[in-house]
């Protein structure tokens, strides 16, 4: 993998020697008396390393001797290419999150089922895009920062905050192989960027908040001028590897973005109702899967409030695309019928 290749994992192997190439132990004991020079001869140096008497073993790597008559690690001929289909959108009533579960390396396909909406606290989840074992990776890193951040002071990081934390930590990685692309989806409640102690919000306090910051703005996807109600609300951030971190209200990741954001751009409005905020993410997937062949089988959902996120039934894409079918023949029946 990526990390692999950059930590130089291959070039470097620690390999056991086997005992017929290691030196003979310097042993202290065997001087003794009563005790013969070749009693740990033979021995190797793991055997030894429960023995109280003998002096303390440390890792070392093998002899140039043995490091030459290692086979050489052979490299692919070529690149394999992965892609897939994440997007995250701001509306009025929360923001939604939506993925595809497909997981390919070139024309294999990896896994049918992998997550790509990765949870990392109660208000905010993450879309992964790029390498899966880099994704996985920094999310466990980024998740286990948030929670020392909570034992310390008390209190969530906002998505801000949390957006230039995961830059500062893949920003030693610019211009690697680490392909990490994440979608930071959550909703920051209160001026100090989350509940404290992660404490549930009342449903009152959510509503006042949202009805002010409503009020206050003249368009809904303007920023408010009071610096307490910027801090509130949805929220998506871009994170790249390559150094990028975007704030917006629309954002789709992945090979299948293009074909997304075809679906998206024509939909989107802040008005939307929850169900058709589902719909119109369950379309832009599908249409993604349809026409990318890196992206398909499953689409995840989840819809982040300021209650917290909740996640939806995982919905099988090919009943999707045979229910659409129908769909389209019962209305090319319709306007024959009227038409004769």
């Amino acid at each position: 993998m990526a990390l692999e290749d950059f930590c130089s994992f291959r070039n470097n192997p620690h390999l056991w020697t086997p005992a017929s190439l290691l030196p003979p132990l310097q042993n202290p004991a065997s001087s003794t008396p009563g005790i013969p020079k070749h009693h740990h001869s033979g021995r190797r140096r793991s055997e030894l390393s429960n023995k109280d008497d003998g002096p303390p073993l440390h890792l070392s790597l093998p002899p140039a001797s043995a490091a030459r008559c290692l086979v050489p690690t052979v490299r692919r001929p070529f690149p394999l290419t992965h892609g897939t289909t994440t997007l995250g959108f701001v509306f009025q009533g929360g923001v939604i999150a939506a993925a595809d579960t497909r997981a390919s390396a070139g024309g294999l396909v990896a896994c049918p089922e992998v997550h790509k909406i990765i949870p990392v606290h109660s208000h905010l989840v993450v879309t992964s895009s790029g390498s899966g074992a880099d994704c996985v990776l920094w999310a466990r890193a980024l998740e286990r920062e948030i929670r020392l951040y909570r034992l310390r002071h008390g209190r969530v990081l906002s998505v801000r905050g949390t957006a230039k934390l995961l830059a500062f930590m893949l920003h030693p990685f610019k211009g690697t192989d680490v392909c990490v692309a994440l979608t930071l989806c959550g909703w920051d409640q209160g001026p100090n960027g989350g509940p404290r102690d992660g404490s549930p919000v009342s449903e009152q306090s959510g509503l006042s908040s949202s009805s002010s910051s409503s009020s206050s703005s003249s368009s809904p996807y303007s920023t408010s001028s009071t610096s307490s109600t910027a801090r509130e609300g949805p929220k998506v951030i871009y994170v790249c590897s390559d150094g990028a971190r975007l704030q917006g209200e629309l954002f789709s990741v992945g090979s299948g973005s293009p074909y997304a954001y075809g679906i998206l751009d024509g939909g989107l409005r802040w008005t939307l109702s929850r169900e058709e905020a589902f719909s119109l993410a369950r379309e832009a997937v599908f249409r993604a899967t349809h026409r990318d062949a890196y992206s398909g089988n499953n689409v995840d959902l989840v819809y982040i409030t300021e209650k917290g996120w909740s996640r939806r039934d995982r919905e099988d894409l090919k009943e999707e695309y045979y229910t659409r079918k129908e769909e389209i023949g019962k209305i090319v029946e319709e306007r024959c019928r009227k038409t004769d």
